[in-house]
């Protein structure tokens, strides 16, 4: 798999696939997946959306790359499953929800998305507890905050990229970034116990 340090041709690639090269076109994919069902995981907080957003992405994304003019390919990949995600989402405050419990348990094993490839000590309890603290202030904040937030700080987007991916002028990323910054702080403080010395107040 194509990483961010090895050296590809993606301007290439995107023109092979804009005339119908479908291994070029998979070759994006593959390099951009994990970032793709990262996001959609953050916006949606549930695996089997995420995976259904994420494929809806590709698949809009294949159906309308002959229109893409240039910019950055990322960022407009961000755009479509930002999109899909904040579709589903109003599709579901249109209809009941769904309970977790149905689901089942959900373990690192069901989505190979979730696993965690970096070293797992026995007595990295506390790190963990900090990881879920996050994750669960995260999913505190308002969405556009939370998409925000993920794109720039956790997925290392420019302003002006995670402006294209969520289609908003560049001040209105950094209006959100900031109060989703200020947001995350509050929120982390009221556990206090959980965070390192130099993160309290």
């Amino acid at each position: 798999m194509t990483t961010d340090n090895d050296a590809w041709d993606e301007e290439s690639l995107i023109q092979a696939a804009q005339r119908g090269n479908l291994d070029a076109f998979n070759e994006l994919i593959l390099h951009y997946q994990s970032r793709v069902y990262n996001l959609a995981y953050h916006i949606m907080h549930d695996p089997a959306a995420a995976d259904d957003a994420t494929q809806e992405a590709f698949i809009s994304a294949y159906r309308a790359i002959k229109r893409f003019r240039g910019g950055s390919f990322r960022a407009w990949l961000l755009r479509i499953v930002t999109n899909a995600c904040y579709d589903e989402l109003r599709r579901r405050k249109r209809r009941p929800k769904v309970s977790w419990e149905e689901f089942g348990d959900l373990e690192e094993e069901a989505n190979p998305h979730l696993v965690d490839s970096g070293p797992k000590p026995e007595d990295s309890v506390q790190q963990q507890e900090l990881r879920d603290l996050l994750e669960r202030t995260i999913a505190q904040l308002p969405d556009h905050q939370r998409t925000t937030l993920v794109l720039v700080d956790r997925m290392g987007l420019s302003y002006e990229e995670a402006a294209e991916a969520m289609g908003v002028a560049l001040g209105t990323v950094k209006s959100r970034l900031a109060r989703a910054r200020n947001e995350m702080q509050a929120l982390l403080q009221k556990e206090p116990e959980l965070l390192p010395t130099r993160y309290r107040l």
